[in-house]
């Protein structure tokens, strides 16, 4: 099964998003789990997630993922902040325990000239506090980019925090193509290469998602900017060896290209178009 979808605006609710992805030939999506740019967060509707539910095992969904808000900094230098962002977590997993099928990513955070080992070790504060509390719904770190000061930009920043929370059966990560390229990844040269080394390093076991995306920039630009798929660096040469790479076809594609919704459906056929299934 080809698992591929794009990011939908969870104001309307889930079955809404459901509907929405299905009408663009997408079975996964991704959403925010509150305001990206703020803190605030929707009532809770049960209704709306029983209906979703139905919805979803009716049709054959598979896994949702759950984007933290960007304000989330678990490594800021404001304790006030880092505060926020622990409430914001336990809140958005207390949240999704009442759905059957999601993950959770987030961006690990930037450590604010604080330095790499600060950040992590107020990254595996927060997420050990959080864990400690039980519940069932992976954490996934996202892979980024290395601008600015942001924690994740290799492999070993990953594994860190990872080996900060015990190498807690909940802890995933997401890889995003956009990300990793910027941040130095061949991902277009040495695909192979690059996954021998996220297993080396991290463990392909916790590979849980992809955020398929094309870049504006060139490798190792550490810029951050996503391109439609085949428009960028990355091309669709590239992106075809990664959708049916071996060792990732099993997992689901959320797309987070620079798209409105028709946009996304000529993506998600193309893709569709791309994938050699058996």
């Amino acid at each position: 099964m080809f698992w591929i979808g794009c990011h939908l605006s969870a104001s309307k609710g889930y079955l809404a998003m459901g509907k929405e992805a299905e009408k663009i030939g997408a079975n996964v999506f991704q959403f925010f789990t509150r305001n990206p740019r703020g803190g605030n967060v929707k009532a809770l509707d049960k209704g709306d997630i029983d209906a979703y539910i139905a919805f979803a095992q009716q049709r054959g969904f598979g896994t949702l993922l759950a984007h933290a808000p960007y304000t989330m900094n678990a490594c800021s230098a404001d304790e006030g902040l880092r505060g926020f962002a622990l409430r914001m977590m336990e809140e958005d997993l207390e949240r999704l325990e009442l759905l059957p099928h999601v993950l959770y990513n987030f961006h690990p955070g930037s450590h604010v000239k604080q330095g790499v080992e600060a950040g992590v070790g107020m990254i595996t504060d927060m997420l050990n506090e959080v864990l400690e509390k039980g519940g069932k719904t992976p954490i996934l770190l996202e892979t980024m980019a290395g601008k600015g000061s942001e924690v994740g930009r290799s492999f070993e920043e990953i594994r860190q925090i990872i080996d900060g929370v015990g190498g807690h059966e909940r802890m995933g990560v997401c890889l995003d193509t956009c990300h990793v390229y910027d941040g130095g990844y061949d991902i277009v040269e040495n695909l192979d290469g690059v996954l021998d080394e996220f297993d080396q390093i991290i463990g392909l076991k916790r590979l849980k998602a992809i955020h398929l995306n094309d870049s504006k920039n060139p490798m190792g630009s550490h810029k951050d900017r996503h391109e439609k798929i085949g428009e960028g660096t990355l091309g669709l040469e590239g992106i075809t060896r990664i959708i049916n790479h071996p060792k990732l076809v099993h997992l689901p594609f959320y797309l987070e290209t620079p798209n409105e919704l028709d946009g996304y459906a000529k993506e998600i056929a193309l893709l569709k178009e791309l994938r050699k299934e058996g």
